[in-house]
């Protein structure tokens, strides 16, 4: 049965916004999307025929940016729902951090601004992990939807600009939101299938323990979340009505460190498991390094630290079912190697 609603999707390159798109044409909805330059168009086309996309008659490409106002109002035009997934996700610490900050609260402002004039129904906010876990000690806590990091504390830039830019949103609802819903999604570590050579900087981590790059690994724990399920849990809070002016913490059950993701890679018996490494690093070293790397940095914070997340509300309100951690890094893997992304 074809749907008859139209969505918006911002960010139609990034790894979760062609994911998102991908769910969408299989459910027969008719989807905009915003790209930076047109001329990625095929990018995108490329990624959804791996996805096993064959028309694209429901697809309608907007030249945008977060920082200018030019073509929001169209790309809004005739949009049931907004699911505002584009952020700015840098590869290193920026030498300011309004470099992040701007385009990301700025950004979230414009399609808010603009969904509102347009009488759109919901927007889903893609914001991150980011927004609640980085102000409370993670002894003995669980984190759930419930917690806020502090941005005025001492955090990486793009803690701070995921921060800034969600309470921005919530603060627009309450006070000039008129009808417009509003919905948050608060993923973890991105990891699952790549559609092509554009995806997360979180896989780059699974990329270098294949290609024998990292030679010992930190003991880090993170949350694991699949792209797939990020896509899935979208598309679930767009429509369900309990989540309206919610926000959905979404994560795998149980965290992962780089040690057991190098242990999970290494049980997959292909040419590639001989070069993932055992070693792991001492965390003295780790904190050592981040006094004369910056980008260690904010990595030696997390040293030896486990956060326990709580999925139980996307599961119990939206009837969200994540993969496992295990089908998570198997299956990036498998696609890294079926792209030759990994030789």
């Amino acid at each position: 049965m074809k749907n008859r609603d139209t969505i918006l999707v911002t960010g139609g390159t990034g790894f979760v916004g062609i994911h998102i798109i991908l769910q969408l044409l299989q459910k027969e909805y008719k989807v905009k999307t915003t790209i930076r330059n047109l001329n990625r168009k095929r990018e995108v086309f490329e990624m959804l025929k791996n996805g096993g996309i064959t028309s694209f008659d429901n697809l309608e490409f907007f030249e945008t940016d977060l920082i200018k106002d030019d073509n929001w109002d169209e790309a809004v035009k005739d949009c049931k729902y907004v699911l505002h997934v584009s952020s700015p996700f840098p590869s290193g610490e920026p030498k300011n951090e309004d470099e992040l900050i701007i385009p990301a609260r700025e950004g979230a402002l414009r399609v808010l601004k603009a969904a509102r004039n347009a009488g759109v129904k919901r927007v889903v906010l893609t914001s991150s992990f980011a927004a609640i876990g980085y102000s409370i000690d993670p002894k003995s806590h669980v984190f759930t939807e419930k917690d806020w990091t502090d941005p005025n504390t001492n955090i990486p830039a793009y803690i701070k600009s995921k921060t800034l830019a969600e309470r921005s949103a919530w603060d627009f609802i309450r006070n000039e939101g008129g009808n417009l819903e509003l919905t948050v999604i608060n993923p973890v570590g991105i990891f699952g299938p790549v559609l092509g050579k554009d995806f997360s900087s979180s896989i780059k981590m699974i990329e270098q323990l294949m290609n024998g790059k990292m030679k010992s690994t930190p003991k880090i724990s993170f949350g694991i979340v699949d792209v797939r399920d990020v896509a899935d849990i979208h598309i679930k809070a767009m429509t369900n009505p309990k989540a309206n002016g919610q926000r959905f913490l979404a994560t795998s059950d149980g965290t992962a460190s780089f040690p057991e993701v190098a242990k999970i890679l290494k049980t997959q018996k292909n040419k590639f498991s001989q070069r993932i490494t055992k070693k792991v690093m001492p965390n003295w070293i780790v904190r050592f390094a981040s006094l004369f790397k910056p980008e260690f940095k904010s990595v030696s914070a997390q040293v030896g630290k486990v956060k326990i997340l709580s999925n139980e509300k996307a599961k119990q309100v939206l009837n969200w079912k994540p993969r496992s951690r295990e089908v998570v890094i198997t299956d990036t893997a498998a696609s890294l190697i079926k792209f030759g992304i990994i030789k």
